[in-house]
Parts: structure tokens; C-alpha cells; sequence
């Protein structure tokens, strides 16, 4: 038998639910046992900073998201914005949504040295966030949401509809990486075999000679000039 809550019943189910719910932006006690540190506050871009400048352009904090405000490629601008920090070793993890038809990514490795190199892409592998059904051109398989951006197509597509949020870990140890969307592995690749560096070579990033060469390197999050919000953004050094 079906029982209907009302009335103050229905409210303090809703409440207790409410109670037991995670916060965003915030750590349990067992996660900070376990090692993990929030890399977003919820409530400023402390610890980040654009690609080769002071401090953020192109981003705001509101209501606890991260937001990329889609401003990338104006008068020239790039404003994909790294971590203060260098990782090697770690475990990502980050919730995201992104626009209708948009494209943006999520870089580790990457070298701030902007006398060698201009982009976060230059050095950094990319893990795809893209709008797979409206994109308004066609997407090679290695361009999905989930990818090895321009090397290793995702397995299979379980992302969510446009203004939902999609959850992300990336997990580098040794070289070893593992691309994970929504509780699904998509990706698995190990950096620097011979395999790997024929993809390079005789691929996208053959004329970046940086691209990938880096054992640790900052995190990166991309403005590719559309909308795209963050949160509960976390990493665990391995």
C-alpha cells in the first residue's frame, strides 16, 4: 500500500532528506582520511589562475559552480585557467555541465612555461567535455565526450542531456591514465609506449613537441568560448 505524505509529515521527510544529502564542495570526514583536497571552494578561483597570468579572466563563482563564462577567443584572448599546484601521481574527481553545442576539456601535465608554449594543449593530455549530440559539426570519434582528446576515442557515450551535470575522474599513476564518465571507465591508456607515441606522431599533436612529455604538471580547465560549470572539483595524490 502506497503511503502520501503531506503536510508537515511531507516537509520533514524533505528536510531529513535535505540533512543527509552531500554538500557541495566539501569533503566527509572518511574522504579526508582517504587523502582528498578540494581544489574549488565553491565560493572563489583561489588556487587557480589563468594560463601565463596573475590571477583569473573569463571565469566567476555563483552559487557554488565554477563557470567558464564563454568569453575565450575575443579580441584574442585564451582563458583556460591551472591549478597553483603540480601534480603527478593522483586521482581527479569533478562534476561539470556544459551548453548547448559546446566543447571545453580537462588538461593534467600541462607546463606553464609560456616563453615555450602558448596553450595549456601544447603540453597537457585533454579529457573531452563536449555537447556529443549538439555540436554543430560533425565529431570524429577521438573528439567525444570522455576521450583521449585526439588519440583514443571513449568506449562508449553515457552522457548526460545537455544541463545536467556529468561526473568525471581521471586517474594518473605512473603514467598509467584511466578516463571515467558517470561510473563508466571509457578510456585506458599508458603514456610514453610505443604505441602511444606512434598516436602522437602520426596524429594530431605531430607538431607539438611537447605535447605529453611532462611526468607532472599543473590541472587545467578550458574556455573554448562556451559555457561550461564546475563543482566538487577534488583530487587524492597516489
Amino acid at each position: 500500500m502506497k503511503i502520501h505524505l503531506i503536510g508537515p509529515a511531507a516537509l520533514a521527510l524533505a528536510l531529513l532528506t535535505g540533512a543527509c544529502s552531500p554538500k557541495f564542495n566539501s569533503l566527509s570526514s572518511t574522504e579526508k582520511k582517504a587523502g582528498w583536497q578540494l581544489l574549488f571552494d565553491g565560493k572563489t578561483t583561489n588556487g587557480w589562475h589563468t594560463y601565463g597570468q596573475p590571477s583569473t579572466r573569463g571565469w566567476e563563482v555563483k552559487n557554488g559552480e565554477l563557470i567558464a563564462l564563454g568569453t575565450a577567443g575575443h579580441e584574442g584572448t585564451a582563458n583556460d585557467i591551472v591549478t597553483e599546484r603540480e601534480f603527478e601521481n593522483f586521482e581527479l574527481s569533478l562534476d561539470w555541465k556544459i551548453s548547448a553545442g559546446g566543447n571545453s576539456g580537462i588538461f593534467f601535465n600541462v607546463v606553464e612555461d609560456t616563453k615555450k608554449y602558448q596553450t595549456v594543449y601544447a603540453t597537457g593530455p585533454e579529457y573531452q567535455l563536449v555537447d556529443d549530440i549538439g555540436f554543430p559539426e560533425k565529431l570524429e570519434d577521438w573528439q567525444k565526450s570522455a576521450a583521449n582528446y585526439g588519440m583514443h576515442p571513449p568506449s562508449r557515450s553515457i552522457l548526460k542531456p545537455v544541463g545536467e551535470y556529468n561526473h568525471t575522474r581521471i586517474v594518473v599513476n605512473k603514467g598509467h591514465v584511466e578516463h571515467w564518465l558517470n561510473g563508466v571507465k571509457t578510456v585506458e591508456y599508458q603514456l610514453w609506449t610505443p604505441q602511444w607515441e606512434g598516436l602522437v606522431k602520426n596524429g594530431k599533436w605531430k607538431d607539438f613537441p611537447g605535447y605529453g612529455r611532462a611526468k607532472r604538471g599543473r590541472i587545467a580547465l578550458q574556455d573554448h568560448g562556451n559555457q561550461i560549470w564546475f563543482k566538487n572539483i577534488k583530487i587524492r595524490e597516489l
